[in-house]
């Protein structure tokens, strides 16, 4: 999971932020207006903290799925901290370098990554704040990691030809790492936390307190069997995890049920599509398909609501064989909000920084996720219980 951004820049509309006491929880407004004609009306909303932007790396996953445990953790009456965002990369980036080098070089490698990769590094590796490893070693504020990839990749594909007579060389992993070094620095050992000493492991479990095995992630495609577990089936899977596979409709009502009792949503997908908006804040599926849209309804893709498509598991289906569905991008789902039409929308928290209408966030229609959703993780307890009893060991 990458990002890849597409923007129309038409009409904008804001939507203010109310934050709680502690500056590092941000919950949404009641109300959201614009001069366009879109007028939303808060149903939920869980407890987030502040946005942060990724800049150039492909890292959605990791900032999405670790503001997903950041808000578990406020949630469970821990503290409102960010967590280390690159540690958790590096460490997956340690991991899947790994993985590359014994499958001689036939796995995906690069930035990429998916919700359970956050989860699974903090399950073998642990956490820490975020201030303790920024990952900036190389003289920049932002995140900057074309040329370390580079790099990266050139070292494991010379490394994966064995020039040691045919073995691989016993210091790969120790060029590797001090590669990451350089770029990101060294991680510390041991850090302070409110006066006390921790290692990452500590840290994860005496102050995080999340138990790694609550949580659960869905794929729902026709071509496996449902309620079973299959391979999610895209490049950035090179942990080769399998999800829970659910019907179109059991998926909405998953996230509907996470987000009405206070939880909140790791979700992966496609954000490639002309009415996904970032700029605007707006994501949506107009009754035309994208490839018909003429300039004139283009330019009035995001004047207020507008009827949508009919989504069936079917159309989903064919847009992942097609490639018209990509795994572009992960985000976090914080709430649901009503439009003056009475459509149901999901509240969504990015990283690409607070530069657009939305502070951050933006909204995305039920037929969006239907339609776009490539994968989402829960927290086990948000899942209704009926479906609950559906899951097979």
């Amino acid at each position: 999971m990458h990002f890849r951004i597409t923007a129309v820049l038409v009409a904008a509309f804001l939507l203010p932020a109310v934050h709680a006491q502690d500056d590092l929880v941000r919950k949404t407004s009641a109300t959201a207006t614009d001069s366009t004609g879109y007028r939303f009306t808060t149903v939920v909303s869980a407890e987030a903290t502040p946005v942060e932007n990724q800049a150039s790396s492909g890292t959605c996953w990791s900032y999405s799925a670790n503001s997903f445990l950041e808000s578990e953790m406020i949630k469970a009456g821990g503290p409102a901290i960010h967590l280390a965002k690159m540690y958790t990369a590096r460490k997956s980036y340690e991991d899947k370098a790994d993985s590359y080098v014994r499958m001689h070089g036939s796995l995906n490698y690069g930035d990429g990554g998916e919700p359970h990769d956050v989860v699974n590094m903090y399950g073998k590796y642990g956490t820490m704040p975020e201030e303790n490893y920024l990952g900036l070693n190389y003289g920049t504020d932002k995140n900057q990691f074309g040329e370390m990839q580079a790099v990266l990749k050139a070292m494991l594909d010379e490394v994966i030809k064995a020039p040691n007579r045919g073995k691989l060389t016993p210091v790969w992993k120790k060029a590797f790492n001090g590669v990451l070094d350089a770029y990101l620095g060294p991680v510390p050992e041991t850090f302070a936390y409110k006066g006390k000493s921790y290692t990452p492991q500590s840290f994860a479990k005496e102050v995080v307190k999340l138990d790694p095995a609550n949580y659960e992630e869905f794929i729902s495609v026709t071509s496996a069997p449902f309620w079973q577990k299959s391979m999610m089936m895209v490049p950035d899977n090179w942990a080769f995890q399998q999800c829970w596979n659910v019907p179109m409709e059991d998926m909405i009502g998953i996230i509907d049920n996470a987000l009405r009792n206070g939880y909140t949503v790791a979700w992966g997908g496609d954000v490639s599509e002309p009415s996904f908006s970032w700029k605007n804040g707006i994501a949506w599926v107009p009754e035309t398909p994208a490839d018909e849209l003429t300039k004139e309804q283009k330019a009035d893709l995001f004047t207020g609501p507008k009827p949508e498509m009919k989504i069936t598991p079917e159309l989903r289906q064919e847009a992942f064989d097609n490639y018209t569905t990509g795994d572009d991008h992960g985000m976090q789902l914080t709430g649901i909000a009503k439009d003056q039409a009475g459509n149901e929308w999901y509240i969504v928290k990015n990283s690409w920084g607070v530069k657009n209408d939305h502070d951050g966030y933006l909204y995305m229609s039920k037929n969006y996720v239907r339609y776009k959703t490539t994968s989402f993780m829960v927290n086990r307890k948000a899942i209704p219980m009926e479906l609950q009893k559906k899951l097979k060991a």
